[in-house]
């Protein structure tokens, strides 16, 4: 049995640390987890574009290797491709894969929710690239929550995660809705729709210590 080496984080936002720490706590005990913190990177390839930053996120995955990281889990949905391709030594996973996977499976018609316009691309792509993958028919449709990032860049995670889950609440004819950022997880415990809403966190981070435990990426989290 392969024993378990630390998995690096790769986060765009520190709120994410003490999340993806209770999910370790949670399910995946004595799992190491080794969190790096670059706000940076989300606010340049907010203004430029994801690949604007490709070298430092690279940088960063080497960073990660040289102190002894099995795998890499990117929890940012913007870059999440971006680190993906940049993988050096070590499988990187990003963090929402699993997530669009399981809602290629839910059927055809997919909801992606997201605060941030900037993170819609790449999550539509992902679920498109999902649902080729598994052979199947999909129709993605995209949301914008507006308002809802003020909320979270100004501290009122509370009213952030409110307004994200009366945005689920509103939609209508669909088989899943994809909360496409980490940090809108906690809307999904608040939602009435009966529709499935998924989350990336914990299927992400069961995915990452699989790849830490494994030391190889599986199916779900090849990239294309």
């Amino acid at each position: 049995m392969i024993r378990s080496g630390p998995l690096a984080l790769l986060h765009t936002s520190p709120v994410h640390v003490p999340v993806f720490d209770a999910l370790r706590d949670e399910a995946h005990q004595g799992l190491e987890l080794r969190h790096l913190v670059a706000e940076e990177l989300l606010v340049r390839a907010r203004s430029e574009g994801p690949h604007a930053v490709a070298d430092e996120v690279r940088t960063l995955l080497d960073q990660a290797v040289v102190q002894g990281a099995r795998a890499v889990l990117c929890t940012c949905s913007t870059i999440g491709a971006v680190a993906e391709r940049a993988g050096p030594r070590v499988p990187v996973l990003r963090v929402d894969r699993p997530m669009a996977a399981a809602a290629v499976a839910a059927g055809p018609r997919v909801v992606v929710l997201a605060a941030l316009e900037s993170t819609l691309g790449p999550t539509v792509a992902l679920v498109e690239e999902e649902a080729r993958r598994a052979g199947r028919p999909v129709d993605v449709r995209t949301v914008l929550v507006e308002g809802a990032w003020a909320l979270f860049e100004a501290g009122d995670t509370d009213g952030y995660v409110r307004r994200v889950a009366a945005a689920a609440d509103a939609v209508t004819g669909a088989d899943a809705i994809v909360l496409a950022q980490a940090s809108m997880a906690p809307a999904q415990r608040l939602t009435a729709t009966s529709t499935p809403v998924l989350s990336s966190p914990r299927p992400g981070l069961a995915a990452g210590a699989q790849a830490a435990r494994d030391g190889q990426p599986g199916r779900a989290i090849h990239a294309e």
